[in-house]
């Protein structure tokens, strides 16, 4: 499962997500909300592909649209509006064990500059923590371990086939163009891909 796949599949899966839409010329994007677009391939490379992150509607639309005419015919550009995002990290699933690697704010500080407040191993219902052993509240491990164990389940095909998953997440807040919070924080998924 590519990156592309992967948009697909956290659509159908039931857990929470963002609430993509594919991308094109007539693609209308609200003046309310800031925007982030992201692109998948088909197949080749699908890391480091460009991506608009927390752009106004005008300015992620014209990004958007130069991205796409470069991408149209090898993938897809996605849209959806921007989140604030408190903690992020990576979940880590394969047969053997569960891995949380988590951060401060958005994950681009641990997906780019490799910093991490902590990482959980799970495995044999034993956990190793490494790291800020209080980064996490005991309600958001139990969380994305009971997330972590839904995965197995609604993705249980690459399971079988003894394959490891890689999802990522965050603990978010809509926001405003002045990118302030706006209501209840929440958890949600944004990529899931076979690594």
């Amino acid at each position: 499962m590519n990156k592309l796949m992967g948009f697909y599949e956290l659509l159908k899966s039931g857990l929470p997500t963002v609430p993509w839409r594919v991308f094109n010329e007539k693609s209308y994007l609200e003046d309310k909300y800031l925007w982030t677009v992201r692109t998948a391939t088909v197949k080749g490379k699908d890391i480091n592909l460009p991506r608009i992150i927390g752009k106004s509607a005008k300015d992620a639309y014209e990004g958007a649209l130069e991205v796409y005419k470069t991408y149209k015919d090898k993938g897809i550009v996605i849209y959806y509006p921007y989140f604030l995002a408190e903690k992020s990290g990576t979940l880590k699933i394969n047969n053997e064990e569960i891995t949380i690697e988590a951060v401060y704010k958005d994950l681009w500080n641990l997906v780019t500059y490799n910093n991490k407040e902590v990482t959980i191993i799970k495995k044999d219902d034993r956990s190793t923590i490494y790291g800020n052993e209080d980064f996490f509240s005991k309600e958001e491990i139990n969380e994305l371990n009971n997330y972590a164990s839904r995965i197995k389940i609604i993705f249980k095909d690459y399971m079988l086939q003894g394959k490891t998953l890689l999802l990522e997440w965050s603990y978010a807040f809509n926001s405003n163009t002045n990118l302030e919070p706006l209501g209840d924080r929440y958890l949600v998924f944004y990529e899931v891909r076979e690594i």
